[in-house]
């Protein structure tokens, strides 16, 4: 493949951020808008034509026709610092199965978010919001960073898109910045993923300091031919054994490769906001609402899944540290859907949902082994990453509706709204079954198959995953009821009623609604796995059917239709039954509530412990002691000065018997000394 298309891929939107941040003012509403949804729209069409291609065109360069093993392809790699001979960092193009997914997954909800942002960003009156033309410049800097993440050639290039991510969302979420709270979310947002970040980049100096690079290829890959490589397990043995032979000595029971991939994943756990690194993305719901469905459906957060993904050959020599992931990822899981039983505001909701999909698609990466299903773990993880970022686009597009009709994201503002946005009402249920995994929508294959390798590796992570994916259908369908079936509120006199949105805000609602409808039958086990084998022999639309673990999706989707039972209960109208519930455990529900004090733990640690017993005391020491010494020098200094000045009064005279009086003085002084 040609270089230019993918060049373009990312120069696109890096052009668009540059020309509507510099010249956007100057434009009208309407151009920037145009502008920047084309743009998007050019690179989603290129991404496709990448993407298509390496799945189905059957180039060499793509696929290895005898093994059925998808290939790496370096389609450019340019030296940018070179730091050794063999330690170089380069900007290039890998184009791979998870990489040509990511393309398809990121420009297509980043379009759909363009899109929707020209209806989304106007009130009723057409009155544009304002800053518009800012906002569409820094969706396309998010874009481009997301874009220059994925196809990363190397682990250090990876790292300085990763920072552009966290630089561009810490834009986003303050967008409105005359509001204090968005401001505040966004400094959150920034100062915790820069804390997890620090153990990223610690982590990849401890690698490319053993390893002696910092290329993907090189860490876990064999080169077949010039910018073609192939997935292998025994170049992720041979880096083992490097660290075996040159850094023999543990640390708190693990080896230095083993800290190295923690440190990593550490950077991971804080843009896909895993616990305890997990407190920022609720609150990142004070940016606009295309932010939300953008930051938590198909980029930022999944970017964490992703760098675990692209390391998968590494982490199975150090089963210490996928032992890590299932822990860290299955606590996530289930706390965050306890929490999202109990929140009102929509975004909210979803926000918390969204911590605990991505927690499942990292518990399905650490019970990944080749030993099961060829890796199924590691299918099931990309597949729910691929299902997940376009119903959870859908569901954040469709509160934004919501919110846009009420004005509130406030649930007890939204009862009865079925007859009134019928659009919205069937999309969004469309969203809730998928998300619910009830067949044959798109949530119900990925999150199977989920099941299905956890199960292969634990019981125990079974049954505990198995609770959580109840839990996930009973919110969900809990919030559905509640906006759309509770007893409407009446319309104040002089107001209109709530109606569908625009078509630029209705249309990324059907595509996605459609997408999450027929997305489960795509045949993800031979288009993306752990090392490149294909795992059905024929495979169609229908592989997925017919590969599923019956037993398995059968109690699955009987624990989903049970929730949802439920829910539909307690919800569909008003009744004493949630009321009773929460007086039955009152003080579940207010943990659960108060999302487990976390907030307040983490503000009792910075302000009473690290401002207040650490911060203030240095503070004290610097301002008394070192400020102080040099206040103390500096007014000695000012004081000797004045008292001395009388000597330079330009009177010679004096100054003759000054000299005079010193000559005699020395001269006393010196034959004192001989006597």
């Amino acid at each position: 493949m040609q270089p230019t298309i993918p060049i373009i891929i990312l120069a696109l939107p890096l052009t668009m951020f540059l020309v509507l941040g510099l010249f956007g003012h100057k434009m009208s509403h309407r151009l920037a808008g145009i502008l920047g949804t084309a743009g998007m729209g050019t690179t989603m069409v290129l991404a496709y034509i990448v993407s298509f291609t390496y799945f189905f065109s059957g180039d060499p360069a793509f696929i290895d026709e005898a093994t059925h093993t998808r290939l790496q392809a370096v389609i450019f790699n340019q030296d940018w610092l070179a730091f050794t001979p063999q330690l170089v960092i380069r900007l290039g193009f890998l184009l791979d199965p998870i990489s040509a997914l990511l393309l398809v997954v990121i420009t297509t909800i980043s379009f759909m978010v363009h899109l929707y942002s020209n209806g989304y960003m106007r009130d009723h009156h057409g009155v544009w919001e304002k800053g518009f033309q800012r906002f569409y410049s820094f969706l396309s800097l998010f874009s481009f960073s997301m874009l220059g993440l994925v196809v990363a050639t190397n682990i250090f290039q990876m790292y300085i898109f990763w920072e552009l991510v966290g630089a561009s969302s810490y834009l986003l979420i303050g967008f409105y910045y005359t509001k204090p709270s968005a401001v505040s979310a966004s400094k959150k947002a920034f100062i915790v993923t820069r804390f997890a970040d620090l153990g990223f980049l610690i982590g990849i100096l401890i690698l490319s300091y053993y390893t002696g690079t910092f290329n993907f290829t090189d860490l876990t890959s064999v080169q077949l031919s010039d910018g073609v490589y192939q997935v292998s397990e025994a170049t992720a043995m041979n880096i083992k054994n490097i660290f075996a032979t040159s850094a023999a000595p543990v640390f708190m029971g693990g080896s230095v490769l083993t800290w190295a991939l923690v440190l990593i994943f550490m950077g991971g756990m804080g843009k896909s906001a895993m616990m305890p690194l997990h407190i920022w993305l609720p609150d990142a719901m004070e940016g606009p609402t295309p932010v939300s469905a953008l930051i938590h459906a198909a980029t930022m957060v999944v970017a964490g899944v992703y760098l675990v993904a692209r390391l998968f050959p590494l982490y199975l020599m150090e089963e210490m540290s996928l032992n890590i992931i299932v822990v860290v990822g299955a606590l996530t899981a289930l706390y965050a859907a306890m929490v999202a039983c109990t929140q009102i505001d929509i975004k909210r909701v979803l926000a918390f949902s969204t911590i605990s999909q991505i927690a499942f698609m990292m518990v399905s990466l650490g019970v990944a082994r080749p030993e099961f299903h060829h890796g199924l773990g590691y299918m099931a993880s990309m597949f729910h990453l691929f299902t997940h970022a376009m119903f959870k686009a859908l569901l954040f597009l469709c509160a934004g509706a919501l919110i846009h009709a009420i004005g509130s994201n406030d649930y007890t503002a939204m009862h009865g709204l079925r007859k009134h946005m019928p659009i919205t009402h069937i999309t969004f249920l469309i969203g809730c079954l998928a998300i619910a995994g009830i067949i044959p929508f798109a949530g119900f294959f990925s999150k199977d198959e989920i099941l299905t390798a956890t199960m292969g590796h634990s019981m125990f992570w079974y049954i505990w995953m198995s609770a959580v994916a109840g839990l996930t259908a009973f919110y969900m369908f809990r919030l559905y009821y509640l906006i759309f079936w509770w007893k409407e509120h009446k319309v104040p006199e002089g107001h209109h009623a709530p109606h569908d949105q625009p078509w630029t805000m209705t249309l990324p609602l059907v595509i996605l609604a459609a997408i999450s409808c027929v997305a489960g039958f795509v045949p993800m086990g031979n288009l993306v796995t752990w090392n490149g084998h294909e795992m059905f022999d024929h495979a169609n639309f229908l592989t997925n059917l017919g590969a599923l673990n019956w037993s398995v999706a059968s109690i699955s989707l009987a624990v989903a239709i049970v929730a949802i039972i439920l829910a539909t209960v307690m919800y569909k109208k008003e009744n004493p039954l949630p009321e009773k519930m929460k007086n039955l455990l009152p003080t579940l529900w207010r943990w659960c509530h108060h999302r487990f004090y976390w907030d307040e733990l983490y503000m009792f640690i910075t302000h009473k412990i690290i401002f207040g017993c650490i911060s203030k005391p240095i503070a004290w020491f610097d301002r008394n002691i070192v400020d102080g010494a040099m206040n103390g020098l500096a007014l000695l200094t000012n004081k000797v000065s004045y008292a001395i000045r009388g000597l330079q009064s330009g009177n010679v005279q004096m100054y003759v018997w000054v000299y005079l009086i010193g000559a005699l003085l020395l001269g006393g002084i010196t034959a004192i000394c001989l006597i």
